[in-house]
C-alpha cells in the first residue's frame, strides 16, 4: 500500500452520522425524565425536539450503517457480533420512533394527555436507552477488536510518508 486509502469511503458514512443522534436520543430521555417532576414545560418541549431530531437521525444511521454492512461484514473475524448490533439498532429505532408517535399522540389527542401515559413514554424511553447503549458496545467491539471499516497502516507506515 502506497497512500492512504481515500477517507470518504462508504463505509466512514455510519460513523460520521450514528454520534450525533446517540447524544440526541440520551438528551431527550433526560430531558423528559426530568419533564415529570419539574413545572416548567421548557424540559417537555426540548425532550420533544430531542427526540423528533434523534429519531430522524437514527434512521440516517441505519441506513449508513445497511451501506457499510456490506464492505465491512466480509472482513470481520466474527460477522455475528455485527449481525447482532444491526438488529439491535433496528430494535433500537423502532423502540424510539414508537416513543415518538406516543409523544404526537399526546400532543394532538387531549385524552391519553395523563401523567401515567407520560411515565410510559419515559420508561419506553429509558428502555429504548438501554438498548442504545448496548448497541453502542456493539459498535465499539466491532471496531475496537475486529477492526471493522478501519484502515490498518502497513508495518513500516510507508503510506503517511
Amino acid at each position: 500500500m502506497d497512500q492512504l486509502p481515500d477517507f470518504w469511503r462508504t463505509e466512514v458514512f455510519h460513523p460520521l452520522s450514528v454520534h450525533f443522534p446517540i447524544v440526541l436520543l440520551l438528551m431527550a430521555t433526560l430531558f423528559k425524565l426530568i419533564a415529570l417532576w419539574s413545572s416548567k414545560i421548557t424540559w417537555d418541549h426540548g425532550g420533544r425536539l430531542l427526540l423528533l431530531l434523534g429519531v430522524f437521525g437514527i434512521w440516517i444511521s441505519i441506513y449508513t450503517g445497511d451501506l457499510a454492512d456490506g464492505i465491512v461484514a466480509r472482513q470481520l473475524c466474527d460477522p455475528t457480533i455485527l449481525k447482532e448490533h444491526e438488529n439491535l439498532a433496528y430494535t433500537t429505532a423502532w423502540i424510539f420512533t414508537i416513543s415518538l408517535l406516543l409523544e404526537i399522540l399526546m400532543r394532538y389527542i387531549d385524552i391519553i394527555k395523563t401523567r401515567m401515559i407520560s411515565i410510559i413514554l419515559v420508561l419506553l424511553m429509558l428502555g429504548g436507552t438501554g438498548t442504545l447503549m448496548y448497541v453502542g458496545h456493539l459498535g465499539a467491539e466491532l471496531v475496537y477488536q475486529q477492526a471493522a471499516g478501519v484502515n490498518i497502516p502497513s508495518a513500516d507506515c510507508m503510506e503517511f510518508n
